[in-house]
């Protein structure tokens, strides 16, 4: 025993360092991990949804109690996941959908900046009715296409449409009935 003792302390390792952290894994964070490895673009893009929220929650909570640095943790979270958010747009298959939830998220990010700045809370509620007016649209999307199997589609990209979608192929029975006619 003192032979493995002595030569971890003749290699300067640490006798509880991240080995002892890697036999006793955080049960909380190993199942977050798992379920972000594990979920599809679509999963991914309302687990965003949901830790914006959640985190602008914790925002404002801290805004109001003038806990400054736990509003700027927070509201920052919530800007990395609004980044994360614009990073998966594809402008080339996601077409006008795309450009508009740029604006938006882009719009978004903005008025978190000027929140947390100005300890604003209403900017801070108008970008939190926001997402969670988005979050409930891709939830419902995610619920439709479900139903008609189209979520089992692998895509790179989340935002970007469905190639039933885009023009004259038959998505549910409902054909081009979506389509704008020039």
């Amino acid at each position: 025993m003192a032979a493995g003792v002595g030569a971890a302390e003749r290699n300067n390792e640490p006798l509880f360092g991240t080995n002892t952290l890697m036999a006793h894994p955080d049960p909380y964070r190993q199942y977050q991990t798992t379920q972000v490895s594990t979920a599809g673009p679509a999963q991914l893009t309302l687990m965003c949804y949901d830790g914006a929220l959640r985190f602008l929650l914790q925002g404002r909570e801290a805004m109001i109690a003038r806990r400054y640095d736990v509003q700027d943790k927070n509201i920052g979270r919530a800007q990395a996941l609004l980044s994360e958010l614009l990073k998966g747009l594809d402008f080339e298959r996601g077409g006008e959908v795309a450009r508009n939830l740029d604006a938006v998220y882009r719009y978004l990010y903005d008025r978190l900046t000027h929140a947390n700045r100005a300890d604003d809370v209403a900017a801070l509620d108008e970008v939190r009715a926001a997402l969670s007016d988005l979050r409930e649209a891709w939830s419902q999307m995610m619920t439709g296409a479900n139903e008609t199997g189209a979520a089992a589609r692998p895509t790179a990209n989340p935002f970007a449409p469905a190639p039933a979608s885009s023009g004259g192929g038959n998505n549910g029975g409902s054909g081009g009935k979506l389509a704008v006619s020039a």
